[in-house]
């Protein structure tokens, strides 16, 4: 949901035209995927981490468009809260050493982007939730400047007619407050790994990402506070979905679909997410564009269908269907969304080495896994996963409730290894990113076990308050987030 957009209200003008339009963008759509040639020569896939800013005490440092000019790149852009950067990595083949490019890459990115930071008295964090992060300062004040977040803010809260209501109850403690805005959002930070498939396949990767969504997010599981309170192992799961949610409690019971969806069913093409956006979402940024999708088909052009492509990024699917174009030629991607960034660069392109290495193998596989398990096992996974993270079990076909490390060790990591092989991955690299993971599985320690453990030991060791422990915590975090070594390597004390 990057576009630019200018301050602006929306008339119910506006709404019925936009949705004329969107369904124009989705028949031309429809008749692209028949008899379009899309980009499928060299899958290529993609990263975007999301960042926090601290200062010199471990708080939230609001100054991100101050650290931004400092940075002076253009990989690097606002996200939602005063406290938040995103970095777009450049897209590239993960076969022989990509990961390895990958790593240099990101790791010179944020180093760069810290020490220009500090001119600034800013420092760079890569966490799913920032624990230093207070209720006082999830507010309004401190959204980004850029108008396309103040506009998002009134539109959700606009459809929602009330204040949005966050409950999420952890195993001991327990949060409930009001927000009038968006803002608790800005707490949630993800790495998004993208994959180019074909039309013809897309399908089969989106099915294979819904399967193994809770697996994901049990291994790398990184947000275990909010506002101060231990709440779920991947608490940015639950608090996006309530932070961004348009229903009050009225249209909930009446089954109405959240903007945060997992979903509700399998598809057999990359068309099925499309029309179910339009189908059940109504617009919240009606922005038109100047181009006829229509005119510019038949003129043999290549239909940029912005309002489409506008109208999907704002409908938060944990995997979500992407259209976009490149040197003119459009092609299609899954962007998996279930992660949260940190805790080092090492830790997140191993998540993205398994990722990528077991939906190859479940999308080829000759008896699809979506054809033994149901879709609601799948989503009952993926909230198990956040809320008990590394400890949690999952259901899988022919194996019934496993522990996920047992799961993982003895099926999953195979599976993994064989798909990475499939995209041509060094042996070497492979290796060492899928040790890693094997790693977490053997200690049960992930980025979620380690901030909880160490809180707990300043708080019961050293008789710290649960607010000062946070705060020595996250210095720890950070430091040792600097050496690039595995999480599940990190010392406890």
């Amino acid at each position: 949901m990057g576009k630019e957009v200018q301050p602006r209200s929306f008339s119910r003008e506006d709404r019925q035209r936009y949705r004329t339009k969107v369904r124009r963008c989705l028949d031309v759509f429809a008749l692209m995927l028949n008899d379009f040639r899309f980009d499928t020569d060299k899958p290529l896939t993609g990263l975007e981490i999301e960042i926090n800013l601290i200062d010199s005490q471990a708080d939230p440092a609001m100054r991100n468009a101050e650290v931004l000019d400092h940075i002076a790149n253009p990989t690097f852009q606002t996200e939602l809260g005063l406290f938040n950067l995103e970095v777009n990595m450049k897209p590239r083949l993960i076969a022989d050493d990509g990961f390895d490019d990958y790593e240099d890459d990101v790791r010179a990115s944020l180093n760069d982007a810290d020490d220009r930071a500090d001119k600034s008295d800013a420092n760079i964090v890569v966490i799913g939730i920032l624990p230093t992060l207070m209720e006082h300062q999830s507010s309004l004040e401190n959204l980004s400047s850029n108008p396309r977040y103040r506009i998002l803010n009134e539109q959700i809260i606009a459809a929602r007619g009330e204040d949005i209501y966050l409950d999420i109850r952890g195993p001991d403690e327990r949060l409930r407050t009001h927000t009038d805005s968006i803002a608790p959002e800005a707490a949630c930070t993800s790495i998004q790994y993208h994959l180019q498939v074909a039309p013809e396949t897309f399908a089969n990767y989106w099915n294979a990402s819904q399967a193994v969504a809770g697996i994901q997010v049990a291994l790398g599981a990184n947000s275990p506070f909010l506002y101060g309170k231990q709440l779920w192992a991947e608490t940015r799961i639950a608090l996006f979905e309530q932070a961004t949610d348009t229903r009050p409690e009225e249209l909930k019971a009446q089954g109405v679909r959240p903007r945060v969806w997992f979903g509700e069913r399998w598809i057999t093409s990359i068309f099925d997410l499309f029309e179910e956006n339009v189908r059940y979402f109504p617009p919240l940024l009606p922005i038109f564009s100047d181009e006829d999708p229509v005119a510019v088909l038949e003129s043999g052009g290549t239909p940029r269908l912005a309002e489409l492509r506008l109208h999907n990024g704002t409908v938060y699917r944990w995997n979500r269907p992407v259209y976009d174009i490149m040197n003119d030629r459009p092609h299609l991607r899954v962007e998996n969304r279930v992660l949260p960034a940190g805790p080092t660069v090492i830790d997140m392109l191993a998540n993205g080495a398994f990722y990528f290495g077991l939906v190859r193998t479940l999308a080829e596989a000759d008896r699809p896994i979506w054809t033994q398990m149901t879709f609601s096992a799948a989503e009952e996974n993926f909230h198990s996963a956040a809320r008990d993270g590394i400890t949690a079990s999952a259901y899988w076909p022919r194996f019934g409730e496993r522990p996920v490390t047992d799961l993982v060790l003895r099926h999953l990591l195979p599976m993994a290894y064989d798909g990475l092989d499939r995209w041509g991955v060094d042996p070497g690299i492979r290796d060492r990113l899928l040790g890693i993971i094997e790693g977490r599985c053997t200690t049960g320690r992930n980025g979620a076990t380690w901030q909880t453990t160490v809180t707990r030991q300043l708080e019961e060791q050293r008789k710290l308050s649960r607010n000062d422990a946070l705060h020595e915590m996250l210095r720890r975090y950070t430091d040792l987030m600097h050496s690039n070594k595995p999480v599940h390597t990190w010392p406890l004390d």
